[in-house]
């Protein structure tokens, strides 16, 4: 297969991803993988792979094309290609908890400047170094990472990762308590996404609510939070977002046991662990476990909080 032949079929498969026909277009993509001989199109389609299986919550597949990609840019010998594998490598990590290793790969990314494509992806490197520091509970250092990522994304006006910087402000602030910062960083992704977001992919409407679900909870507005949670849960079904999907259960579950009804959140942290523990996100199935434990805190089982 032909460099031609690779950019066609690569957005034939581009195409029918965006349509929600995720197996088409990775049946298209796997055999452009297979049979072309273009080293720069085997590179791009497996950024699509890797693209595809991290919404989907594939992460083991995600980390394993990443690993195929990093061998494919050291073939090129092309140093934007490789400053890109790294991020991709990061990611994998971060998405599977393994923090330290998404750390590494991240300085590896910053220390390879000089390249048109490291500049680009400088806020991209930023946002999943902060989301790996949020990950081990080193607030400084999260927060840092992601006021870098928010003034790359000013200096070039990229309101995607603007938005997704914005989410993960979120999570920092609920983290730390601060539940009105919590609520306002949703609140700005969620006005990007109306303001500029008409042809970007619903997943980003979707972290945007998700975000404004778990503050509006922290904050006691239990409505507003399961109306939140409820858009982002059919976005997410829609798209056959797992990750998202296991979130939205977890934010469900906490929504019930703030209204004291815990028969309804144990089901529901039940359904959230079994896809956490299917996917590989072990700081998800920690947050679940929590949320049970305070279940049992509530009926005063003791035995079982423990």
């Amino acid at each position: 297969m032909g460099q031609d032949q690779t950019k066609q079929q690569i957005q034939k498969g581009l195409q029918l991803y965006q349509s929600n026909q995720t197996e088409k277009a990775l049946q298209v993509w796997t055999k452009v993988l297979e049979k072309t001989t273009d080293a720069a199109g085997r590179f791009r389609v497996l950024g699509c792979l890797i693209t595809a299986h991290s919404e989907m919550g594939r992460y083991k597949d995600m980390l394993k094309f990443a690993v195929i990609q990093i061998d494919t840019a050291r073939e090129l010998e092309d140093p934007d290609f490789l400053t890109e594998s790294y991020l991709n490598l990061a990611r994998s990590n971060e998405k599977l908890c393994e923090f330290q290793k998404t750390i590494s790969y991240c300085k590896t990314c910053l220390n390879m400047q000089g390249t048109s494509v490291s500049l680009q992806l400088n806020g991209q490197v930023s946002l999943s170094l902060g989301n790996a520091y949020l990950g081990l509970s080193v607030f400084q250092k999260a927060l840092e990472c992601f006021e870098k990522a928010l003034r790359y994304a000013h200096n070039n006006d990229d309101k995607m990762l603007e938005c997704r910087v914005c989410c993960s402000l979120g999570g920092l602030y609920t983290q730390l308590k601060d539940f009105e910062k919590a609520l306002f960083f949703p609140c700005k992704a969620a006005e990007l996404v109306n303001d500029y977001g008409k042809g970007w992919s619903l997943k980003y409407r979707a972290m945007s609510q998700y975000h404004m679900a778990v503050a509006y909870r922290k904050l006691a507005r239990l409505t507003d939070a399961m109306e939140c949670c409820e858009e982002s849960m059919k976005i997410a079904l829609q798209h056959g977002d797992r990750p998202l999907q296991a979130l939205c259960l977890l934010c469900f579950a906490d929504i019930h046991r703030s209204h004291g009804d815990i028969e309804k959140a144990i089901p529901r942290y039940d359904s959230s662990m079994s896809i956490m523990t299917e996917i590989g996100n072990r700081l998800g199935q920690t947050q679940v476990l929590l949320g049970v434990a305070k279940c049992w805190l509530h009926q005063k089982e003791m035995d079982k909080v423990l």
